[in-house]
């Protein structure tokens, strides 16, 4: 054995261009399969992982505490593996001081800490209520809107059907169990209209009828009409399924790509090295190495550097997943379970010297059968025959002869070249993908920018701890004469949101009141059917209530407005909708009377060259009560998916053309016999540089127009599955964006992976010496 390990390091220490391509492969591909493995694992039932960690409850009851006490639902246990409450449930009439988090109906209850065997929350931010006067705020963790609140110890409150509550802290509950938390004593002193009851059960809970059944089985012995309504898990789920479903189609292509470069690689650099090794285990077996030493000696000599690369590709790929993971998840409330899981690790640091261990295996056993002098003979250059033909008819154009020569090398052996064909259609196929992901979703982006204006505004009025603060005291018509007058506007539009009533539909609608030039700013040019509202029983829906709602254009609602019931017709569907609750409904202007001043959205767009931060600051000073914020600003999904598409592309592109460097640097140890009588004929090293480089050039051509059209089919494939997840449709120009400079643009890619990958074998084979090269032989 101290014979295989010392020839195996000396073979390492001697061929270090070899074991150096082998360990920076393992690297590489390592960090490649740990991104992609982390990626899929992410994307598999991130809710239900979340939901396991958190301990959520698979149903959520509320009881009547006038039919059932505190100790007939504790002792309801049949089924029931564990438990949470009875916590005292009030819903209150919520008003704030600080936009519309604070507004409207509030579920709040009254629960002692954040732990317990159900429905562990996430406290992420603040502290948990300690006396009464306090309250605990629902939000998923790091949330926009959260932390533009400002920091904790800002005061803020939030008055409950009159009673004022302080603000101490963020919690986030997978299965939304409540609005808010406060103390026991005050849910009781809020007058709760009812119990709240978190429970686990035993057995299947995989449907809703499962468990329906186990909360039948619960109820069994209560009071008649105890149980006031109850909530299976499945409907948070759901919920969530549409927002990581947007994701979840770009990750799984990420990922699947990753794996399948990653193991062609590897078996294209560690077979490679093997059969380049051929000569070497002849002279091996002449000197009394047995066949199984001498396949130890190989497979001692690839998994060394491959187990060093492991081991920085390990922690490379985890230095990576972990932000893209937390960027992409933790916005959905999964932040807390987004980290790269153990047994990613364990197949990062396993699974690819593995891999090289099984690449290498192969031609080992293969040299193990042969005999010295025909492991000698196969260690050699290529037959004579091999691509001779080919050769010959390039020799017979007009083409330089560094060029034919370079056309000719890959049919040498047409294996390798394959492989490193596969890498580098693999490669394009991603940039491909990648290129036409960023541009579909730059022309969403186009979208919110054209419909939303340069500017939004918002007036603010403060009151209670924070009367302090700035508050707007114009009225409505004032804060637009405002806007209007200030230099640089051109067009403003204004718009009043009010979610009301529809008769029929499980939820409330939400619907823009609308006058001024909003029709004008966007949303009227990108009509996806029907044409713009004219006259007050005439509504425009956004695509995403029409999907969610199973409506079309042509239908009826009857809405409940200002207490008033209007018959209202769809006459048109456009992409997007105003910034509210399910962004649903336009509609014409109605007087409403007063309301809370949060109703009231502005949006500006400026004439032409119009300085934007010159404006908002012009805006501000006149009234610091108004709220303005740049509206052209990318979209959190364009920036979140185009960031992490575009570094996965770039890691890829890296790994393909290190399947480029090792197949030339193979190609010239083969043929160093070939390169050094080439030399002594006349070729320059410059002839012998565009030699190599034309060799991988044309398979990054050839990689380039193959690989397009499956980039192309993942783009068509990946972005509607995305828009579909989000209740959105796009009209027919965010997928027609290819063109002939684009797709030219992506042969060229190819071509540039190919070039950047034979460069340093190509110029390392240019410096070789011809007395060297013939000496060694």
């Amino acid at each position: 054995m101290s014979a295989v390990w010392a020839t195996a390091r000396a073979a390492v220490r001697r061929r270090k261009l070899q074991t150096f391509v082998i360990g920076l492969v393992a690297l590489f591909c390592t960090a490649t399969v740990v991104v992609s493995l982390a990626l899929l694992d992410a994307m598999s039932a991130p809710f239900d992982r979340a939901f396991a960690q958190q301990r959520g409850p698979h149903a959520v009851a509320a009881y009547d505490p006038a039919k059932v006490t505190d100790a007939q639902l504790t002792a309801a246990r049949d089924g029931v593996a564990a438990v949470a409450g009875p916590f005292a449930q009030a819903t209150v009439e919520g008003t704030g001081t600080d936009g519309p988090m604070f507004q409207g109906p509030l579920a709040l209850t009254g629960r002692a800490d954040p732990g317990g065997e159900v429905d562990r929350l996430d406290l992420w931010r603040g502290r948990w209520v300690s006396a009464p006067g306090e309250i605990v705020l629902a939000a998923i963790p790091e949330d926009e809107t959260s932390f533009r609140l400002g920091p904790m110890s800002e005061v803020r409150t939030v008055t409950a059907d009159g009673v004022p509550l302080t603000v101490v802290g963020w919690a986030y509950s997978v299965s939304a169990t409540a609005d808010g938390w406060v103390t026991p004593e005050q849910a009781v002193a809020l007058k709760p209209s009812a119990v709240q009851m978190l429970y686990r059960f035993t057995g299947d809970v995989s449907t809703r009828e499962a468990v329906q059944q186990r909360l039948t089985g619960v109820a069994t012995g209560l009071p008649g009409g105890a149980l006031l309504a109850a909530q299976p898990y499945h409907v948070v789920k759901e919920e969530a399924a549409e927002t990581a479903g947007v994701y979840l189609p770009f990750l799984g292509t990420f990922g699947i790509l990753g794996l399948l470069v990653a193991v062609i690689i590897v078996g294209n650099v560690v077979s490679g090295a093997v059969i380049s090794g051929f000569r070497h285990i002849g002279v091996l077996k002449s000197l009394g190495f047995t066949p199984r030493q001498v396949v130890a000696v190989y497979l001692t000599m690839v998994t060394v550097p491959a187990s060093a690369g492991a081991v920085l590709g390990t922690a490379l790929g985890v230095a990576g997943a972990n932000p893209l993971l937390n960027e992409t998840f933790q916005g959905m409330g999964y932040g807390q379970d987004t980290g790269v899981q153990p047994w990613v690790w364990v197949a990062g640091l396993l699974g690819v010297p593995a891999l090289v261990l099984l690449a290498a295996l192969l031609p080992a056993l293969r040299a193990h059968r042969l005999s010295a002098a025909a492991a000698i003979s196969a260690g050699s250059a290529p037959r004579r025959g091999r691509g001779l033909r080919v050769q010959r008819a390039l020799g017979g154009t007009r083409l330089p002869r560094s060029v034919s020569l370079g056309l000719g090398l890959p049919f040498a052996r047409p294996g390798r070249t394959a492989l490193t064909l596969a890498s580098l259609l693999l490669g394009v196929t991603t940039v491909t993908f990648t290129a036409g992901l960023t541009d579909s979703l730059l022309e969403v982006s186009r979208i919110d920018a054209e419909a939303g204006g340069d500017v939004g505004v918002r007036p603010e009025r403060f009151e209670g701890p924070n009367r302090d603060r700035t508050s707007s005291t114009r009225t409505d018509q004032e804060v637009e004469a405002l806007l209007r007058s200030t230099p640089g506007a051109a067009k403003v539009g204004a718009s009043r949101g009010r979610t009301v009533p529809a008769l029929g539909q499980s939820e409330p609608v939400h619907v823009n009141f609308i006058r001024g030039d909003t029709a004008a700013m966007g949303y009227q040019k990108q009509l996806l059917e029907g044409r713009w509202l004219d006259g007050a029983d005439e509504v425009v829906a956004s695509a995403e209530l029409l999907n969610k709602r199973g409506l079309k254009v042509g239908d009826t609602l009857t809405l409940e407005i200002a207490e008033v019931r209007t018959t209202v017709t769809i006459v048109g569907e456009t992409v997007q909708g105003l910034p509210g609750p399910g962004a649903g409904l336009f509609a014409s202007w109605r007087d409403l009377g007063e309301g809370d001043p949060f109703e009231f959205y502005y949006q500006v767009e400026l004439a032409e060259g119009a300085d934007l931060e010159g404006y908002m600051a012009a805006v501000r000073a006149a009234d610091p009560g108004l709220t303005v914020w740049d509206n052209s600003d990318t979209t959190d999904v364009a920036v979140v998916v185009t960031g992490f598409s575009t570094v996965l592309a770039v890691l890829l592109a890296m790994v393909a053309a290190l399947g480029v460097l090792n197949t030339v640097a193979l190609n010239v140890q083969d043929r160093r016999r070939d390169l050094g009588m080439l030399k002594s004929i006349g070729m320059t090293p410059r002839q012998v540089i565009a030699m190599l480089i034309t060799s991988m050039a044309a398979l990054g051509v050839i990689g380039g127009l193959i690989g397009i059209p499956f980039g192309m089919a993942a783009h068509r494939l990946v972005v509607p599955l995305a828009a579909e997840a989000a209740k959105v449709t796009f009209p027919d120009y965010v997928m027609e964006i290819w063109d002939p400079v684009t797709l030219l643009l992506m042969v060229v890619s190819g071509v540039l992976i190919a070039i950047v990958g034979a460069l340093l074998p190509a110029r390392s084979a240019a410096r070789l010496s011809i007395a060297r090269v013939l000496h060694n032989e």
